[in-house]
């Protein structure tokens, strides 16, 4: 149960990364360094983190569909750490 929680928390949290890395890649026209810098100056790094969540919707539900419903927690769990790294780089 635990395995499988975290295998579901890994797998959001590399969802996480991949969606926010696919973001800057095709809609900004400067480098991912440049951009999450530009970003953490301009507080706009919650939105980043937040569309790059978007990719946690498509690994819940195909982990819902295959009934690995611990990995589908473990994937719910990383979009609320997400959401707390969103509330972090909003307020710091």
């Amino acid at each position: 149960m635990k395995k499988e929680l975290l295998i579901g928390f890994v797998v959001g949290i590399i969802a996480n990364l991949a969606g926010s890395y696919l973001y800057i890649y095709f809609f900004s026209k400067y480098s991912l360094e440049t951009t999450i810098k530009v970003a953490a100056v301009e507080d706009l790094l919650g939105n980043i983190i937040a569309l790059g969540a978007i990719l946690n919707l498509l690994a819940f539900f195909v982990f819902l569909k295959k009934g690995q419903l611990y990995r589908a927690r473990g994937v719910v769990l990383a979009t609320v750490v997400a959401a707390l790294g969103i509330l972090i780089a909003k307020f710091h």
